[in-house]
């Protein structure tokens, strides 16, 4: 009798969970109703839609001002030249969130969900501002490598976004770095009179430590960049730099039937033509300039044995992974 009435009662506990779970359910269902229903009638009111909005991440030095130029040269495509607003959220919470351990009182703590929105207001009001001339079926491409920190915050919190991760051998891009940052450099230039301490003892060209630590920034940004590729939900496209540079008209017209954007072919071909290496003149490319060489494999040439096997070794991981995502793409 007393297991009867155990069991009974264990049965109406269960039955009553039950209930609360879907009254719970409900209420949840209810609540991501009327968020999405907020953000159809704000994004109304925005001249730059989610859905028109197409990321560039990746590192830098890996050819995203030239792709972001060649699709700025088409019609209806405006470029937002690296905003840093992925490096402005997501260096504070990756980095300061992680000392922080994501606390309750951290300002991008707990209840994710109020704060995504914020970041989504504060991306298209921002750009809605800066190009107030855009209209509707506009699209801007923001080019945003060096802001790939954030690449997974921006991206969730604009879902219906297009995203293209662009990748290119890291070889080649500490070599390019290293070459910039080198006194008499094209960045070293830009930044000597800074107050870091990095720009007063530029590396030298042999450099290993400098070599591991540009190596190190490229996979938390590259890392970063294909973490949100990984997890978005929209529209997403992995490009190789070396594959640009084989077949350029190719590649961007794969590049926007993936995205599902619409272009005219012809367009590619005359931005792509007027984009090309060979019409950037002579003064403005070469060894320190911000045009360097464009040469897929020139790292060959550029780095020494040592700095090969370093950069080599912080980036194995990272690679064998976008390896992975490229097969399944």
């Amino acid at each position: 009798m007393k297991r009867l009435k155990s069991y009974l009662e264990t049965t109406r506990e269960v039955a009553q969970l039950q209930q609360e779970v879907l009254r719970l359910r409900r209420e949840l269902e209810n609540k991501e109703h009327l968020i999405n229903e907020l953000q159809a009638i704000q994004d109304a009111e925005h001249l730059v839609k989610p859905e028109n909005i197409v990321w560039i991440f990746g590192s830098g030095r890996s050819g995203s001002t030239w792709l972001s130029s060649m699709m700025g040269a088409l019609d209806r495509q405006t470029v937002w030249d690296e905003p840093w607003v992925g490096t402005l959220f997501g260096n504070f919470y990756y980095q300061a969130g992680e000392r922080r351990h994501q606390g309750p009182h951290f300002i991008l703590g707990l209840h994710k969900e109020s704060w995504l929105q914020s970041i989504r207001n504060f991306v298209l009001e921002r750009a809605m501002a800066t190009f107030p001339n855009l209209t509707d079926g506009d699209y801007l491409i923001i080019k945003e490598p060096n802001g790939s920190i954030g690449a997974p915050l921006m991206v969730e919190a604009l879902p219906k976004s297009r995203m293209v991760l662009l990748v290119r051998d890291p070889r080649d891009v500490v070599a390019s770095n290293l070459d910039g940052r080198r006194e008499g450099g094209w960045n070293f230039e830009r930044n000597k009179n800074g107050t870091r301490r990095q720009w007063k003892e530029p590396p030298t060209k042999d450099s290993v430590y400098w070599a591991e630590r540009l190596s190190q920034a490229y996979v938390r940004q590259l890392g970063k960049a294909k973490q949100a590729y990984d997890t978005h939900e929209g529209a997403k496209v992995l490009v190789r730099y070396e594959e640009l540079r084989v077949d350029t008209v190719g590649t961007l017209k794969r590049i926007y039937s993936t995205l599902g954007i619409t272009v005219d072919e012809q367009q590619i071909e005359r931005a792509v033509d007027g984009h090309a290496w060979e019409n950037i003149p002579e003064e403005q490319k070469g060894e320190g300039k911000f045009y360097r060489k464009a040469t897929p494999g020139s790292w060959r040439n550029d780095l020494t044995p040592e700095q090969v096997c370093k950069v080599e070794e912080v980036t194995h991981a990272l690679l064998n992974e976008l390896t992975l995502s490229a097969v399944n793409a």
